[in-house]
């Protein structure tokens, strides 16, 4: 079955480098240039991950962003502006998986596609495998095959991002999950430098859906200078 991907940009030649080097890994490119056109393509086709340019004409792309999250948990990638740190992190607190900075190399593009694609069907198998991948603790409980996360008894609505981070600490609980092995273990990407700022996002917007307080915290703790960690 195709891999849809939605590309949005409004500068035509930006989608449609995007557009040649995704289709050269035979994924089907769905390309726009303004909001408008997105938002009826979300209604109608069936999207696997989605690029997004933060400035577009009409709606930014934050608030397509945010529309995607109030309906669909498939991989958002935010295409931001150079040294625009605001931009990556507004992006990543409104539910994006990762962000491009412009101007940036195609093979990197297409690599963090597959990365993001990757641990999307890694946790959202078409079918479930088992019962097994699961984890429960302290009223938290974890399915892995069908990318469920129930707190308390009431669902917590996740992006794929912040599932795996969670399940990442949830299944390393007791022991400290230092950021680089955070890094590399939920994005896939071996180059670590710079992108604290990525996990600690995430990290924030996580214990936000969790009700969780980073003061003090009943599920994700913080050691300061080393990492990450969950006690069960």
């Amino acid at each position: 079955m195709a891999v849809n991907i939605l590309v949005v940009d409004d500068e035509q030649s930006i989608a449609d480098l995007i557009e040649v080097y995704l289709q050269s890994e035979n994924f089907n490119v769905l390309k726009f240039y303004n909001g408008h056109d997105t938002l009826q393509c979300l209604e109608q086709q069936s999207i696997d991950l989605a690029i997004l340019d933060v400035m577009l004409p009409d709606i930014n792309g934050f608030a397509i962003c945010q529309q995607i999250r109030e309906k669909h948990n498939f991989p958002v990638i935010m295409l931001t502006a150079k040294d625009e740190e605001i931009d990556k992190i507004t992006g990543l607190t409104l539910g994006a998986d990762d962000y491009i900075t412009k101007p940036f190399r195609p093979l990197e593009m297409v690599a963090r596609v597959k990365a993001q694609l990757r641990r999307f069907t890694k946790y959202n198998p078409a079918e479930p495998v088992s019962e097994e991948n699961s984890i429960v603790f302290s009223g938290l409980v974890l399915n892995k095959d069908r990318h469920e996360c129930i707190l308390n008894e009431k669902p917590l609505y996740l992006t794929p991002t912040e599932f795996s981070i969670l399940w990442v600490l949830a299944s390393s609980r007791g022991r400290v999950v230092s950021s680089e092995e955070l890094y590399h273990r939920v994005w896939g990407d071996k180059y670590f430098t710079g992108n604290n700022n990525t996990v600690m996002v995430h990290i924030r917007h996580l214990r936000e859906k969790m009700q969780d307080s980073a003061e003090h915290p009943k599920y994700i703790k913080t050691v300061w200078g080393v990492g990450y960690k969950i006690e069960g």
